[in-house]
């Protein structure tokens, strides 16, 4: 957070003005901004269940293969890689051209690497294609952006947690491509066993795609008078990375999370594959799901008590699992770090929408790219550090890192507070 008010930003283009003319700040949604944020939610539902596909069908392509467990991991986390790189600039784009365009396009290009990796056989052919599936993860980026288009600052936090719980699509590859690896057999017309569930995913995209160009309101995209110099100058700012750390510690390590949770179960626990997707998703369901909650309290109480709060409840759940434990309180812990984490989520976009308000796109892609990154980043430093650490790596670093990130921004809130600094609104 920056020692300095937010200048005012520059105008926005026609992409970037819903069609109803004037929202107040608490105003009622208008029908177009519903269809919005309720096209962007969908969407995304679906796009961060393929995102984190290969934590599932990546246990069974590990058998397949004969792959090691730094090939399995490097595997899970190519597309987390692909996401967060170009959320950037494909928020960048959703800000300069509108939001939908950028989201079909994001939709159909995903779905032409998913039926494409439906038919791949060998490693590195699967490498090349997870980095194209990848492009799932920048929907997140462009639907923020779209959603903050359409909708009034003052039920932007509540409206863009809906959005960001989006993310308990994890939960339906954690769910369902289990059964839908079982429920096709090699061999057939329709490629059969774990290629069934990216053949599967293409189809709902290209679904997906269509039912938002008809549905979904059109952008009213014009020039603008803003260079790239104009779009990109809030990233000079400190403050903005450091929303980016606090986005690791919510997000980056829930992607994480997501990806190593299932082998956690299957090799420590023993479990077998469908029954470590469901417990799993007893993770992902509070990491997501209370997204907006978060949203909500947030633009009732104010974000920075609310990411105070999330900070708090991630550590006291982190603590008890520096050790090993047995299934039943594992599971209520994880339960509780996720609680935080789908808090503390919504709580940082809404710093990020009261701090930069009309640059959700380009800050917001920023601060997306970089929790995206710490999801690729931690499941390849828990893989390296397992030898050095134990079992419980994934636990300890995720405690330092929560304690560090919480320590910078309480310092950071508390100096604000006392220059009487305070955000500007849309």
């Amino acid at each position: 957070m920056s020692t300095h008010p937010t200048p005012a930003p520059a105008p926005l283009s026609s992409a970037t003005v819903p069609s109803t003319a004037g929202p107040s700040a608490s105003g009622p949604l208008s029908p177009d901004a519903r269809r919005v944020v309720t096209a962007a939610t969908s969407g995304f539902t679906l796009m961060f269940a393929v995102w984190v596909m290969f934590a599932i069908v990546g246990l069974p392509i590990r058998q397949a293969l004969g792959l090691s467990d730094a090939q399995f991991t490097l595997l899970s986390a190519i597309p987390v890689l692909t996401g967060s790189l170009l959320r950037l600039p494909a928020g960048l784009w959703a800000d300069r051209y509108g939001g939908r365009r950028v989201f079909v396009a994001a939709l159909g290009l995903t779905a032409a690497f998913a039926l494409a990796l439906a038919y791949a056989q060998t490693y590195p052919l699967l490498l090349a294609l997870a980095l194209g599936v990848g492009l799932a993860g920048v929907s997140f980026a462009v639907g923020n952006a779209w959603i903050a288009q359409w909708v009034p600052a003052g039920r932007l936090g509540l409206a863009l947690g809906t959005f960001g719980a989006g993310n308990a699509g994890a939960s339906l590859t954690k769910l369902l491509a289990p059964l839908l690896v079982a429920a096709v057999p090699a061999g057939l017309l329709v490629p059969g066993g774990w290629h069934f569930v990216p053949f599967v995913f293409g189809l709902l995209l290209l679904g997906a795609a269509a039912l938002t160009l008809r549905l979904a309101p059109a952008d009213r995209a014009a020039p603008t008078g803003r260079t790239l110099a104009d779009w990109l100058r809030p990233l000079r700012r400190v403050q903005v990375w450091r929303f980016g750390l606090y986005y690791v510690v919510f997000f980056g390590a829930y992607v994480a999370y997501s990806l190593v949770l299932p082998k956690y179960y299957v090799d420590h626990y023993g479990v077998p594959l469908a029954q470590a997707g469901l417990l799993t998703a007893l993770f992902i369901f509070p990491a997501s799901l209370l997204r907006p909650l978060g949203g909500y309290l947030s633009d009732r109480f104010g974000p920075r008590g609310v990411t105070v709060a999330s900070f708090l409840c991630m550590a006291a759940g982190l603590l008890p699992l520096l050790r090993d434990l047995p299934l039943a309180p594992f599971l209520a812990l994880t339960t509780l770090v996720g609680a935080g984490m789908g808090i503390g989520k919504a709580s940082t976009y809404a710093l990020v929408a009261q701090w930069h308000p009309g640059q959700m796109g380009v800050v917001g892609g920023l601060v997306g790219m970089l929790g995206g990154l710490g999801g690729f980043a931690l499941p390849l430093l828990f893989s390296a550090l397992k030898p050095t650490l134990g079992p419980q790596v994934a636990f300890v670093l995720l405690f330092a890192l929560t304690l560090g990130a919480g320590v910078v921004f309480v310092a950071n809130m508390v100096r604000l507070k006392v220059l009487g600094v305070q955000p500007q609104y849309a």
